[in-house]
């Protein structure tokens, strides 16, 4: 112990003493800085009020991909908040089925707005004609008080793969419908936003964006990184417009897409739990991590080294492709 006391005595005899203080205080700096991160933490998670989405951007709310997985858990959340919907799908069957839930199902009832809810729908293929399709939802919004818009249509390679084992049709459908069709269906609702002078424009994007790399699932991910970047860079174009541009940025959640590799978890909620969690932070933040508890997914992975978060992320989307091989 006296040997230790020597060596720590000597040290601190070669420290000029404003170096001992600059030390100090940006320590205290930096857990002054986490101190704030966890209260804001706290507050927006659990205190911070959800917003009344009718009153302050407009009646009428559009959800794409609204058949399944978390757009049909968006559309019927914000049912349930009394909003008007405009639902956007390829599949008619499927549209026709959401749509009669939102009408006659529990979200509904849970609505005090029940009675003068209404439901249009518009059946849209992504990976078709684009221009079509925007002019069909162009027309059905016309003369609508649009306060909301949720893009959250896509699509991802379901297994990992690797880029060159891809097919080309593939990677191409994937940017057109997360990219293109995104961006077209954004353009064409802001214009009325603008003018009423109020929306917001929630963009469906990804954790792959929060880590450094996403093996096996690149294209996917490189389309999510546009769809940050474009949310953040259309928060700054609008926000004195009114308008507030969202990218929510959410980990795996049990859909369609992900059911035959995850089941539901501590770190992978319904869609419908989901759903209550984003619709929530809808006009707060323009990148945010809804779930609570995929926040504290993201926060293990920042104080992760990322060559162990890339040899992880490569083991699982292995196994996720040997599944797919065992399957067939």
């Amino acid at each position: 112990m006296e040997l230790v006391d020597v060596i720590n005595s000597r040290f601190l005899e070669h420290i000029p003493v404003d170096w001992i203080v600059v030390m100090l205080a940006f320590g205290g700096l930096v857990i002054l800085k986490y101190f704030i991160f966890f209260l804001r933490w706290i507050y927006v998670y659990f205190l911070r009020p959800c917003k009344d989405l009718k009153r302050v951007y407009g009646s009428w709310a559009i959800v794409t991909g609204s058949t399944d997985g978390i757009g049909r858990a968006m559309a019927l959340e914000l049912g349930r908040k009394g909003m008007n919907l405009v639902l956007i799908g390829r599949n008619p069957g499927k549209l026709k089925a959401v749509s009669d839930e939102i009408l006659t199902g529990e979200y509904c009832r849970g609505s005090k707005d029940k009675d003068s809810i209404r439901v249009k729908t518009v059946v849209f293929d992504m990976s078709g004609d684009l221009i079509e399709g925007i002019a069909l939802v162009g027309e059905a919004i016309k003369g609508l008080d649009v306060g909301v818009l949720v893009n959250n249509a896509g699509l991802a390679n379901s297994d990992g793969i690797f880029f060159h084992e891809g097919r080309l049709e593939l990677w191409r459908e994937i940017v057109k419908i997360n990219v293109e069709a995104m961006t077209m269906v954004s353009k064409v609702v802001i214009d009325g936003m603008i003018e009423r002078g109020r929306g917001a424009i929630v963009n469906i994007g990804s954790g792959c964006t929060v880590v450094g790399s996403f093996p096996l699932f690149a294209v996917y991910c490189a389309t999510k990184g546009y769809v940050e970047h474009f949310s953040r860079s259309l928060h700054a174009e609008y926000k004195r417009s009114g308008i507030d541009v969202q990218c929510q940025a959410p980990f795996y959640v049990y859909t369609n897409m992900t059911a035959k590799y995850q089941k539901t978890s501590f770190f992978v909620p319904s869609p419908e739990r989901y759903a209550k969690a984003a619709v929530s932070w809808i006009g707060y933040d323009s990148v945010c991590i809804p779930y609570i508890n995929h926040s504290l997914q993201a926060f293990i992975l920042s104080i992760l080294p990322e060559f162990v978060i890339n040899a992880y992320l490569m083991r699982v989307g292995m196994r996720f492709d040997t599944l797919k091989r065992n399957n067939n």
